[in-house]
């Protein structure tokens, strides 16, 4: 919920501070560098190293910087670059957080049951998706923007009281180790080597990357959308991240009904070339009503680039390899980050329908030509 609430709350906040799109993409772009950094290092911690205390250890400190925002905006002394550096040091936390977290899942269920259970958590995460940013939206309108990082800082509380509530399984206790002799560096060149020899696990980071670079930062520029073009304010645009959500529930939905039934190759490649063009479609929309039901859509096809790969990358990953594959797939938001950097640098130059439309056309074209070079990424079940 906080994570969701964010992505409204950050860019709305910064828009307010100085009416700039394209600082909407530079907030993003402070996060790659640690990101892209951090994350082979973060990959190999979470093999090594206890991932439950990661896990804990992190959303304390996402947690304290919340609270610093929320102070920062009551008082009257936030200014844009407090923005910027929250936004850094959030990035920083995230690099260790993501890997850990997700190889917990796959720690916790036998193999056979990896893809419900992936489908299970992109439910409950995109049931956030659809919920939070509508609750930010409605905080910051009635409220003001404080109130939405106070109550951000709340729900990490929460998760942090939950986390230390969980137990192990035996097995979960022993997998996920690092071949104790190797150095650091030696792990993360381990890592580096089995991603790119292991087909379905490239194949997968090469379809996360075409989705992180042209189909996911069109929402950096949500709040030009909601508040220049369809005229709806922070509302909106928290309504507009809830009808994303929503699509992507429905689809999470079918990940875990489906499981291993699924034919992952096709949906991938099917999905993310209607990720690219459902963003076109909500770029060239005339009206609220017809935007939210093709961010519908665009939350349905966002699943295949997420849980979908995320599912893939897993099953195909001894468990002593999780933590670092895992955190190549989440380099995908260094890709995120240089993508809404172009997105706001392009809608400075030409406007945001015809900024967003444009990166949908040319990750469409790159998913559909992958899909005819690569045929074994058809057959990837």
């Amino acid at each position: 919920m906080a994570q969701w609430m964010d992505q409204v709350a950050r860019g709305w906040l910064l828009y307010e501070l100085t009416n700039s799109p394209v600082q909407l993409g530079l907030v993003q772009g402070v996060q790659a560098i640690p990101i892209l950094v951090l994350s082979p290092l973060a990959g190999s911690v979470a093999d090594r190293y206890p991932r439950k205390q990661q896990v804990v250890v992190a959303q304390m400190l996402v947690g304290v910087l919340y609270t610093g925002l929320a102070l920062l905006i009551l008082t009257g002394r936030i200014r844009p670059w407090h923005v910027y550096a929250t936004a850094f040091a959030r990035a920083i936390i995230q690099a260790f957080h993501q890997p850990a977290r997700a190889a917990m899942v796959a720690d916790a269920v036998p193999p056979h049951d990896l893809t419900n259970a992936i489908g299970l958590n992109s439910l409950v995460f995109n049931v956030a998706r659809s919920t939070g940013p509508a609750l930010a939206g409605i905080l910051i309108a009635t409220l003001g923007t404080a109130s939405c990082y106070t109550v951000q800082t709340a729900f990490y509380l929460v998760a942090i009281v939950w986390t230390l509530g969980l137990r192990p399984t035996p097995r979960a206790a022993t997998s996920g180790r690092a071949a104790p002799g190797a150095s650091l560096g030696q792990s993360i060149v381990e890592g580096w080597i089995f991603s790119w020899r292991q087909e379905a696990v490239r194949t997968g980071l090469l379809i996360t990357l075409c989705a992180s670079l042209f189909m996911m930062p069109f929402t950096t520029l949500l709040p030009v959308f909601a508040r220049d073009l369809l005229g709806v304010g922070a509302t909106g645009q928290g309504a507009l991240l809830t009808a994303m959500g929503l699509g992507a529930v429905g689809s999470a939905v079918l990940v875990a009904s489906l499981g291993d039934r699924l034919p992952r190759g096709l949906l991938m490649l099917g999905g993310v070339t209607l990720y690219g063009l459902s963003v076109v479609a909500f770029a060239a929309s005339p009206s609220f009503r017809l935007s939210l039901g093709l961010m519908t859509v665009v939350g349905l096809a966002h699943v295949s680039s997420y849980a979908l790969v995320q599912t893939v990358i897993q099953t195909y990953s001894p468990p002593a390899f999780r933590g670092r594959t895992m955190a190549l797939f989440h380099m995908g938001d260094v890709v995120v980050t240089l993508g809404s950097m172009l997105a706001g640098t392009l809608a400075a130059l030409v406007g945001a329908r015809w900024a967003a439309a444009t990166m949908g056309v040319v990750g469409a074209l790159l998913t559909v030509t992958m899909g005819a070079a690569l045929p074994h990424a058809r057959r990837i079940r």
